[in-house]
């Protein structure tokens, strides 16, 4: 019995020793494992936040629109002899457009004449009967109805001159108006009638002149945008020009300089009750005629300022359920993300509100792998434009960097199919950038992968119908643009990418 016991204690003493030599060991597999699950930092690009006043450029897409357009109709019936102008030409003020067959018109002013020359024959005669009764009446060799007579028939006869001088006058005008011109300088149209056709006010259009110069250009503002104007206007976060007098630049479908600026003449005093919006025009010098009636170009408004403004590139900033965000690095190299409010574009970066002060870093590369408290490896974020030209500088021979469509991407809101304000102001600047090139698009819708599938892929598809219908609206042809079946769902219910739609420009 003496002989079990001790066994049995030697047994459980060396366990006790197996197990106190082997937590060193356990303890230090732990912690190498804890080393090993430790993420590496992100590499991300930084822009560091500044604060200055900026000029604020709106761009809107625009029509020009003759600043008169003069139909040229035909004043008297009659059988249109021939057209004597080339069709399209620019034509100078007076100048021969048309003739009609001046026959029946030359015929009728000769009658008219004849007609007249009787009058004042019978004119004559009565004159002479007035004359020679006057003075026999004061001698009471003749009745004073004799007289009153006489006066009568001199009345008559003068009326009969005067209707006839009018008539003459009449068959003069209407044989001029056979030969029809311009009454002003501008580009003409087409002949609406063919030659030998017969005239008459059912059909008297034969054309338009259209004046170009001065040209006007017109352009639609929301009712949205004009609340926002006029709300940072009150907070101090914009200032106009003095007296609202902006320069206005027109940016041609090749991407160029219209050599002459403008000036805002009129601003609808209503909104369209179809479109929510209303109508701005613009005045501009356009003496080569470069510009053509109803050409869509892209109008920017130059004179108002943000002062003591932020923005930060347009890629930094992220959408999500509660608004939009971006990723800012803290003192420690550390990720948090920051909540923010927006207002306009300014080119490739977008101004902030609120939420953000001099001197944050902001990640604009690398934001969608990170998470808060992620540790960073931080690097100065290069724009584009001066990677391009620093490119093009360093390279011996190297090509100067082109002016490439770029591709977007239309956020929505979650579960919703609609766009919003600043959707709809993406899809507008890109319909501006690709108006008039002829380049194809293709539109491509994503979901959320969780939840329904099926339901997730129809939204995906109703957004996608939704950019392609702003699109066309903006005057982008229906041809262009090519729909692709949503991509495989992608991302999560709080994931913003996974609620976009893509539009890619073919190069």
């Amino acid at each position: 019995m003496h002989v079990r016991i001790a066994m049995r204690t030697r047994r459980c003493l060396l366990a006790g020793a197996l197990l106190a030599a082997a937590m060193p060991v356990l303890t230090a597999c732990g912690k190498t494992e804890n080393k090993a699950a430790e993420k590496p930092p992100v590499d991300v690009t930084v822009v560091t936040v500044a604060r200055r006043d900026a000029p604020v450029t709106p761009i809107y897409v625009a029509q020009t629109q003759s600043s008169q357009a003069v139909n040229i109709q035909a004043r008297v019936s009659g059988f249109l002899d021939k057209r004597v102008y080339r069709e399209g030409s620019v034509v100078k003020a007076g100048q021969v457009l048309f003739k009609m067959d001046q026959k029946p018109f030359q015929a009728q002013l000769d009658a008219q004449k004849a007609a007249l020359q009787r009058n004042q024959a019978a004119l004559e005669v009565a004159t002479a009967n007035l004359a020679r009764t006057k003075p026999l009446t004061e001698q009471n060799a003749l009745s004073q109805k004799d007289l009153d007579d006489a006066q009568g028939q001199y009345e008559q006869a003068a009326a009969a001159v005067a209707q006839g001088k009018a008539q003459v006058e009449e068959a003069q005008l209407n044989l001029s108006y056979t030969t029809i011109t311009s009454p002003v300088t501008g580009v003409s149209s087409f002949a609406a009638i063919a030659d030998g056709t017969y005239l008459s006010p059912q059909n008297s259009q034969l054309t338009t002149v259209s004046v170009l110069t001065p040209m006007w250009i017109n352009f639609s503002v929301s009712e949205n945008q004009m609340g926002r104007i006029r709300d940072d206007v009150q907070r101090g976060l914009l200032k106009l020009p003095p007296g609202g007098e902006f320069t206005v630049e027109l940016e041609l479908v090749d991407g160029s300089l219209f050599p002459f600026t403008g000036r805002i003449t009129f601003a609808d005093p209503s909104y369209n009750a179809q479109t929510g919006t209303f109508l701005i025009r613009a005045t501009v010098d356009n003496p080569s005629g470069v510009l053509r009636p109803n050409q869509y170009v892209r109008a920017r408004l130059k004179g108002a300022v943000r002062p003591n403004a932020i923005s930060v590139p347009q890629r930094a900033i992220q959408q999500g359920g509660k608004g939009h965000f971006v990723w800012v690095i803290n003192k420690q190299d550390q990720a948090e993300l920051r909540p923010i409010g927006v207002a306009d574009w300014d080119g490739d970066d977008w101004f902030v509100t609120d939420g953000l002060d001099s001197g944050d870093r902001v990640v604009v590369d690398g934001g969608q792998r990170l998470a808060a408290g992620a540790k960073v490896t931080a690097t100065a974020y290069v724009p584009p434009k001066m990677a391009g030209a620093a490119t093009a500088s360093s390279g011996a021979g190297s090509p100067a960097p082109t002016h490439a469509l770029s591709d977007i991407e239309v956020f929505f809101a979650s579960g919703s199919a609609a766009l919003d304000d600043a959707a709809k102001g993406v899809v507008r600047m890109k319909a501006a950038e690709v108006m008039g090139i002829g380049t194809p698009m293709t539109i491509t819708g994503y979901a959320d992968k969780t939840g329904n599938a099926q339901v997730n892929v129809e939204l995906a598809k109703k957004r996608a119908a939704a950019v392609r219908e702003a699109l066309v609206n903006l005057g982008i042809a229906p041809e262009r643009i090519r729909m692709v079946p949503p991509v495989t769902v992608t991302g999560s219910a709080d994931d913003s990418r996974a609620r976009r739609v893509d539009i890619l420009v073919a190069q």
